[in-house]
Protein backbone atom coordinates (compact mmCIF):
# COMPACT_ATOMS: atom_id res chain seq x y z
CA UNK A 1 0.00 0.00 0.00
CA UNK A 2 1.60 3.55 -0.75
CA UNK A 3 2.31 5.73 1.47
CA UNK A 4 2.26 9.12 2.25
CA UNK A 5 5.35 11.60 3.13
CA UNK A 6 3.80 13.55 5.83
CA UNK A 7 3.74 12.65 9.11
CA UNK A 8 1.02 12.94 11.59
CA UNK A 9 0.96 14.80 14.71
CA UNK A 10 -0.28 12.08 16.80
CA UNK A 11 2.41 9.74 15.81
CA UNK A 12 5.29 11.50 14.42
CA UNK A 13 7.35 8.71 13.95
CA UNK A 14 4.62 6.85 11.14
CA UNK A 15 3.61 8.33 7.75
CA UNK A 16 0.01 8.00 7.37
CA UNK A 17 -1.24 5.11 5.27
CA UNK A 18 -3.40 6.39 2.09
CA UNK A 19 -6.21 4.53 1.24
CA UNK A 20 -8.17 3.37 -1.27
CA UNK A 21 -8.30 6.15 -3.77
CA UNK A 22 -5.27 8.08 -2.36
CA UNK A 23 -7.59 9.29 0.88
CA UNK A 24 -4.98 9.54 3.95
CA UNK A 25 -5.89 7.82 7.01
CA UNK A 26 -5.55 10.10 10.00
CA UNK A 27 -6.34 9.27 13.46
CA UNK A 28 -9.62 11.09 14.68
CA UNK A 29 -8.70 14.27 16.66
CA UNK A 30 -9.88 17.85 17.13
CA UNK A 31 -8.59 21.01 16.34
CA UNK A 32 -5.77 22.22 13.69
CA UNK A 33 -2.94 19.60 14.12
CA UNK A 34 -5.18 17.22 12.71
CA UNK A 35 -6.71 18.69 9.75
CA UNK A 36 -2.85 19.94 9.00
CA UNK A 37 -1.88 16.76 9.41
CA UNK A 38 -4.63 15.30 6.84
CA UNK A 39 -3.81 17.84 4.21
CA UNK A 40 0.17 17.12 4.17
CA UNK A 41 -0.62 13.47 3.99
CA UNK A 42 -2.89 14.29 0.38
CA UNK A 43 -1.11 12.82 -2.36
CA UNK A 44 0.09 15.20 -5.27
CA UNK A 45 -1.34 18.21 -6.10
CA UNK A 46 -4.45 17.50 -3.81
CA UNK A 47 -1.79 19.08 -0.77
CA UNK A 48 -1.40 22.08 -2.36
CA UNK A 49 -5.34 22.72 -2.56
CA UNK A 50 -6.20 21.37 0.31
CA UNK A 51 -3.89 23.80 2.11
CA UNK A 52 -5.46 26.77 -0.37
CA UNK A 53 -9.05 25.05 0.51
CA UNK A 54 -8.40 25.24 4.96
CA UNK A 55 -6.86 29.37 4.08
CA UNK A 56 -9.71 30.55 2.48
CA UNK A 57 -12.25 28.94 4.70
CA UNK A 58 -10.99 30.36 7.55
CA UNK A 59 -10.28 33.73 6.14
CA UNK A 60 -14.03 33.15 5.30
CA UNK A 61 -15.01 31.91 8.61
CA UNK A 62 -12.39 32.79 11.24
CA UNK A 63 -13.98 30.92 14.69
CA UNK A 64 -14.98 27.87 12.64
CA UNK A 65 -13.78 24.84 14.15
CA UNK A 66 -12.02 21.61 12.98
CA UNK A 67 -11.79 18.08 13.36
CA UNK A 68 -10.49 15.12 11.53
CA UNK A 69 -13.20 11.85 11.48
CA UNK A 70 -13.54 9.18 9.44
CA UNK A 71 -10.50 10.14 7.74
CA UNK A 72 -11.58 13.33 6.66
CA UNK A 73 -11.54 16.90 7.51
CA UNK A 74 -14.42 18.67 8.76
CA UNK A 75 -15.46 21.98 9.30
CA UNK A 76 -18.19 23.97 11.91
CA UNK A 77 -19.40 26.23 14.23
CA UNK A 78 -19.14 25.28 17.80
CA UNK A 79 -22.79 24.58 19.17
CA UNK A 80 -23.82 24.38 15.79
CA UNK A 81 -22.60 21.05 14.46
CA UNK A 82 -20.68 20.54 10.98
CA UNK A 83 -20.70 22.31 8.15
CA UNK A 84 -18.34 21.46 5.68
CA UNK A 85 -16.19 18.23 4.92
CA UNK A 86 -13.53 17.49 2.54
CA UNK A 87 -12.53 13.78 0.98
CA UNK A 88 -9.56 12.83 -1.28
CA UNK A 89 -10.49 10.73 -4.35
CA UNK A 90 -8.31 9.36 -6.71
CA UNK A 91 -8.94 11.68 -9.18
CA UNK A 92 -10.32 14.78 -7.40
CA UNK A 93 -11.27 15.90 -3.90
CA UNK A 94 -14.57 15.99 -2.73
CA UNK A 95 -16.30 18.94 -0.94
CA UNK A 96 -19.17 18.42 0.57
CA UNK A 97 -21.56 21.16 1.96
CA UNK A 98 -24.01 19.55 4.17
CA UNK A 99 -26.67 21.60 3.88
CA UNK A 100 -25.71 22.48 0.27
CA UNK A 101 -29.55 22.74 -1.38
CA UNK A 102 -30.07 26.17 0.79
CA UNK A 103 -26.85 27.80 -0.64
CA UNK A 104 -27.30 30.32 -3.66
CA UNK A 105 -26.30 28.65 -6.34
CA UNK A 106 -26.43 24.98 -4.92
CA UNK A 107 -23.30 23.47 -5.79
CA UNK A 108 -23.34 21.26 -8.48
CA UNK A 109 -22.51 17.45 -7.79
CA UNK A 110 -26.10 15.75 -6.18
CA UNK A 111 -25.85 13.75 -2.71
CA UNK A 112 -28.12 10.70 -1.82
CA UNK A 113 -28.44 12.83 1.48
CA UNK A 114 -31.47 15.15 0.42
CA UNK A 115 -29.88 18.00 1.99
CA UNK A 116 -26.09 17.72 0.80
CA UNK A 117 -24.35 19.22 -2.05
CA UNK A 118 -20.70 18.48 -3.08
CA UNK A 119 -18.47 20.67 -5.16
CA UNK A 120 -15.75 18.73 -7.06
CA UNK A 121 -11.91 19.52 -7.64
CA UNK A 122 -9.86 18.19 -10.55
CA UNK A 123 -6.63 18.77 -10.88
CA UNK A 124 -6.54 20.76 -13.93
CA UNK A 125 -9.48 22.61 -12.39
CA UNK A 126 -9.41 26.56 -11.91
CA UNK A 127 -10.66 26.84 -8.57
CA UNK A 128 -13.23 29.75 -8.37
CA UNK A 129 -12.27 31.37 -5.01
CA UNK A 130 -14.68 33.65 -5.02
CA UNK A 131 -17.91 31.29 -5.21
CA UNK A 132 -16.48 28.71 -2.88
CA UNK A 133 -15.96 31.69 -0.06
CA UNK A 134 -19.71 32.57 -1.13
CA UNK A 135 -20.37 29.01 -0.35
CA UNK A 136 -18.00 28.90 2.62
CA UNK A 137 -19.98 31.67 4.42
CA UNK A 138 -23.74 31.07 3.68
CA UNK A 139 -22.76 27.23 4.73
CA UNK A 140 -21.58 28.40 8.61
CA UNK A 141 -24.89 30.35 8.97
CA UNK A 142 -26.50 26.95 8.69
CA UNK A 143 -27.69 24.65 11.42
CA UNK A 144 -24.60 21.97 10.61
CA UNK A 145 -24.78 18.68 10.57
CA UNK A 146 -24.48 16.20 14.27
CA UNK A 147 -21.71 13.81 13.72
Amino acid sequence: MAKAKAKTAASPDKEPVLLSGGNPQIAKGYGDAPVQAYIAAMPGWKSEVGRRLDQLIMQAVPNAQKAVKWNSPFYGMEGEGWFLGIHCFARYIKVAFFRGMSLKPVPPVESRSRDTRYFHIHEDDRLDEEQFVSWVKQASQLPGERM
